[in-house]
């Protein structure tokens, strides 16, 4: 007798392609017929600045440990070396934040800790995704069989929705500062999700990918509410704060008096990582721990910085253009009004064509983010001067 293995159907619900396969066919082929033309890219949130000395230094430290069979590492534990997680639990502190290094749990990066999180929770359990969204949220919910709810965010709230008077949804995705809005929510507001969360019985997946480059009082974590221990669950990487985007590295905060049905998220993310992961690689771990030392914080910073300069070198030719926008100092994304009610794929394709910048369409963040546009803030500091003053001048003659 034939098997009839079944696949998982929900695939067949997400959307013909992924937003930066589409945005790298379009390259592609534009390259192709133009081979001499340079091209700038302040599309995809990759970074440009490599490893801070601090880090790097670590890594080839690690690397030696492995040769010496008295330093050898193997297996490492499933949920992070005690240094790395102490460390980490040390970076909030100085946020007066004061985790249990047990309820920080290391992973490969914040993308793949967003997918492999929603094993805490039933399929059946509803989701709500602000609009616009980073387009992970909604294919994992979507590949999960969860039913998705949206709330919309525009320039009606400065991108910054507030808790809707009910919803079902019972798993609420937040991100600040936001990606791909670069809006960041303020004490208040965060302190009035998490008060909503709680009423509700709700759970929020707070995605703090971006936390180093808020200011000034801006929340870096949602734990700086009162209550958040009781609700939330934050996801944080290295990425972007430290430059390990191609060296895949983050960490996850789940405390320990977050229940739900008599069942503790935390005890059950132990089990989870102990049964599906063999840890992440010792060396890394300890690329990360130097990341939290104060020398290698205080290289990271400098090139935030760098990455924040490129942001004001962005917004200020929207600013000469009279384009309105949001983000680019909290954040490293700027998202513009496409001018003259252009469609945002349409815009791309002028830039790409016209000036040979390379952007983000804001359709592919959801329906709400049609006629925006994102612009990254990643990029060699002297490309993005030149893509700057390109943008300038199109804008200009527009």
């Amino acid at each position: 007798m034939k098997l009839g293995l079944k696949p998982n159907a929900n695939y067949g619900n997400l959307k013909d392609s992924y937003l930066f396969f589409g945005i790298s066919k379009k390259v592609t082929a534009y390259r192709a017929g133009h081979p001499d033309l340079p091209l700038y890219r302040l599309g995809i949130g990759d970074v440009s600045r490599p490893l801070c000395d601090a880090v790097i230094k670590a890594l080839h430290d690690a690397v030696d440990d492995q040769a010496r069979k008295e330093s050898f590492h193997g297996y490492v534990p499933e949920c992070g070396i005690p240094e790395f997680r102490s460390a980490a639990a040390g970076y909030y502190a100085r946020r007066g934040v004061t985790p249990d290094p047990e309820e920080i749990f290391v992973s490969s990066g914040a993308s793949d800790e967003l997918g492999d999180i929603l094993d805490l929770f039933d399929p059946s359990s509803p989701a709500l995704i602000m609009q616009p969204a980073y387009p992970a949220y909604v294919d994992a919910s979507v590949m999960a069989g969860r039913r998705t709810l949206f709330l919309a965010a525009g320039p009606e709230n400065d991108f910054l929705p507030m808790p809707p008077d009910h919803t079902e949804a019972e798993l609420i995705y937040l991100c600040s500062p936001n990606n791909p809005t670069g809006a960041v929510y303020s004490l208040e507001q965060l302190q009035a999700w998490v008060d909503y969360a709680n009423r509700h019985g709700a759970v929020i997946l707070f995605d703090a990918a971006y936390e180093a480059f808020a200011e000034g009082d801006m929340p870096h974590s949602i734990f700086e509410t009162k209550g958040a221990e009781t609700c939330a669950i934050e996801i944080c990487s290295l990425s972007k704060t430290a430059g390990f985007t191609g060296t895949r590295l983050g960490y996850t905060v789940i405390p320990k008096a977050l229940e739900r049905n008599g069942m503790n998220l935390n005890a059950m993310w132990v089990r989870n990582r102990t049964t599906k992961t063999n840890g992440v690689s010792y060396i890394l771990q300890k690329g990360g721990i130097a990341a939290f030392s104060e020398e290698g914080l205080k290289q990271i910073r400098e090139n935030i910085l760098i990455y924040k300069q490129n942001a004001k070198v962005l917004t200020e030719a929207l600013d000469s253009a009279d384009v309105r926008y949001w983000g680019g100092k909290n954040a490293p994304y700027v998202w513009m009004q496409c001018p003259k009610g252009m469609k945002s794929w349409d815009f791309f394709d002028l830039l790409l064509h016209e000036i040979q910048v390379i952007g983000t369409p804001g359709e592919g963040f959801g329906a709400c983010g049609e006629g925006f546009f994102r612009l990254s803030s990643f990029g060699d500091p002297e490309e993005t001067k030149i893509a700057a003053d390109r943008l300038r001048k199109l804008l200009a003659n527009l």
